[in-house]
Parts: C-alpha cells; sequence; structure tokens
C-alpha cells in the first residue's frame, strides 16, 4: 500500500482555503499592473533576504539588493555566496518541475554549491533541527533518507488533496525527514512556493518565505507541536494562516484607487495638457506632492517602494516638462504643481 503522510485538515483550515483562494485572485489582478514588475522584484529580495536571514545570514534587505544588482559589498565570503547561490536558484524556478524529485536535488546543488562538499546529494549522517529554544527534533537516520523522500514524492504527485495542503504538508515532512546536511530550511521553504506555483505562478512571486522570518518561533512552535502530535496538521493550519495573512498584506495600493484619486485631483485631461501619460508610479508621486509639497524624493521613494534615484528622475522629468516648479532651497523648499486649468 502507497505511504500517505498522517495529516487532519481542520474546519479551520477549510476556510482559509476558500479565503486564500479568493485573495489569490486579487493578487493575481495586483501583478498584472504597471508596477508589477517591480512588485515582483521587489518581492524576489524579500524572499531570498528572509530565507537566508532564518538561516543567519545577516545581509540586509539593500545588501540582498546591491549583490542581486552586481554591486560590490562588504560582508562574509560565505553569506554573499548564499545570497548568490539563492539568486541562481530562484532564476530556476520557472523550469523546476515541484513533483520532481531529481529536480530538488539540482536546486539544491545550486542553492548550496561551495557551502557544503556533498551539495545536490542526500545526507550520509544524522542532524537534528534547532529552534531558539533548543534541540527541536531529530531527524531519521541516513539511510532511511532516500526511501523516505521516495515516498513523499509518490504522495504528492498521487494525492487529491487540495494544493495548498498539499504543499504544507510536503513542507513539514520534508522538515521532519532533514534529507540534506545543510540548506533544508531554505529548501524546503522553495519548495513550498514552487508546489503552491502549481495551484496558481503568481506564488513565484509571493514571499512565502518572508511569513515564517515575520514568525521564525512559531514556525518552530508549530512543527514541535506536529511533531509531537504525530500529524501535521497544526502546521497547516498555521501557514495556511500566514499565507493569508501574506496574500492580504503584498497586495498594495490598487491601481484603480489611484486613477480614481488622480482623476479627482487633476481632471481627465491633466496629462494630455503637458503631452505625458502618467503612469501609476507617476500617479503616485504627484499624488503624495499635492497632499505634502514639502517632501523630499527620500520621503517619496520611502513611501511609494521605489529608489530615491528613481524618484529623482521622475522630479525631473516634471520639472523639465513644466509640471512642477521648485519654490525656495532644496531643504526648506517645497513643491508648486501647475494648475490643470493654466
Amino acid at each position: 500500500m502507497s505511504y500517505v503522510p498522517p495529516f487532519t485538515v481542520s474546519a479551520e483550515a477549510i476556510n482559509l482555503i476558500a479565503e486564500i483562494s479568493a485573495q489569490i485572485e486579487r493578487y493575481a489582478i495586483r501583478l498584472e499592473q504597471e508596477d508589477g514588475l517591480r512588485l515582483r522584484k521587489a518581492n524576489r529580495i524579500k524572499t531570498i533576504h528572509s530565507s537566508l536571514a532564518i538561516e543567519g545570514n545577516t545581509l540586509s534587505e539593500n545588501e540582498v539588493r546591491d549583490v542581486i544588482d552586481g554591486k560590490n559589498v562588504v560582508a562574509p565570503i560565505r553569506q554573499i555566496q548564499e545570497v548568490k547561490n539563492a539568486i541562481k536558484t530562484y532564476e530556476l524556478y520557472p523550469t523546476l518541475d515541484a513533483f520532481n524529485e531529481k529536480d530538488l536535488l539540482k536546486a539544491h546543488g545550486v542553492m548550496m554549491q561551495a557551502l557544503v562538499d556533498d551539495a545536490g546529494n542526500y545526507r550520509k549522517g544524522g542532524v537534528g533541527v534547532f529552534g531558539e529554544k533548543g534541540l527541536v527534533h531529530l531527524a531519521p537516520p541516513a539511510d532511511r533518507v532516500p526511501m523516505l523522500m521516495a515516498d513523499l514524492f509518490d504522495w504528492l504527485k498521487r494525492s487529491k488533496d487540495h494544493l495548498l495542503i498539499r504543499s504544507c504538508v510536503f513542507h513539514f515532512e520534508f522538515e521532519f525527514i532533514h534529507p540534506f546536511i545543510d540548506g533544508n530550511g531554505r529548501m524546503g521553504r522553495l519548495w513550498q512556493s514552487l508546489i503552491l506555483g502549481k495551484l496558481h505562478p503568481l506564488f513565484e512571486h509571493l514571499p512565502v518565505e518572508n511569513m515564517v522570518y515575520s514568525n521564525q518561533q512559531q514556525y518552530y512552535d508549530a512543527i514541535t507541536a506536529s511533531a509531537n502530535a504525530g500529524q501535521s496538521g497544526t502546521f497547516i493550519d498555521f501557514m495556511l494562516g500566514e499565507i493569508y495573512k501574506t496574500l492580504k498584506e503584498h497586495q498594495g495600493i490598487p491601481l484603480s484607487n489611484t486613477d480614481d484619486e488622480f482623476e479627482a485631483k487633476f481632471g481627465k485631461e491633466f496629462g494630455v495638457k503637458f503631452g505625458v501619460k502618467f503612469g501609476v508610479n507617476e500617479r503616485k508621486v504627484m499624488l503624495l506632492l499635492a497632499s505634502n509639497p514639502s517632501l523630499s524624493a527620500g520621503d517619496i521613494a520611502e513611501q511609494i517602494g521605489l529608489t530615491k534615484r528613481g524618484v529623482e528622475k521622475q522630479l525631473k522629468k516634471f520639472r523639465d516638462l513644466g509640471i512642477i516648479a521648485r519654490q525656495g532651497s532644496d531643504k526648506t523648499g517645497y513643491w508648486e504643481i501647475a494648475k490643470k486649468n493654466n
């Protein structure tokens, strides 16, 4: 008889599946908006930073961004290597099959290149899982790992359970087996994202890793509670709750609201008058300037999630077109917006 991991699906989990399904559609629309590409890049940076920070990497989100952008970062060589490896692994995301065990080994080989001797191979010795409170779980003996992983992938492929449930069960079972000498945490989180990607492609760009980073102790507590119960129900409830919260929190400003607000503030023909089409970020910058003309480029960048340099470029463009003018000094002055009926 084929192996089935032990788990229960609670009433809470069933409700969360319905809630998540509704949020997925909204988030998918969000990623199709004009600033979706920036949002996807920002989420990728968050994902890599969070997944590595859980494992003790001390690079900041900005430093991870600099490594991605090919800039020099002063940090321990191992930590920079971890970021570079994670970048390469997440670039593989569209080519990896969540149901293929060979792809898991391939991804581990890239994720742990030059960090462990046997990257891309299952462990040959014993390992334990450690949380803030010490040993969380002693993993099964190394000689059982190939069989346990083959069974787990077989169940993943055959199971008729909802992919949200399967992704959580796989994540828990993977951490329970702890198949690699190192990199199990980051691989488990990546693989849950990959399984979720079978449900909807947006999960490639949703920082699943970030929610674990924000709630590390609850994450370990959920693993411990499930291990003690002998089934992963508690972990399923925890992860589904985090997926739901993350989907809600990462939707940003809906484009339609920005559209309506911009039109109400400046009128329909504002862009036509200056011969410019305002994109979503340009509309956000203009709305912020209208609400607070003394904001600096840095302030605006922080509020809408752009780089300071990007905002400065937009302000220069507006200035050159006569849309805005600077009154007073850089430090104490303010922006004046051209009247829509001039």
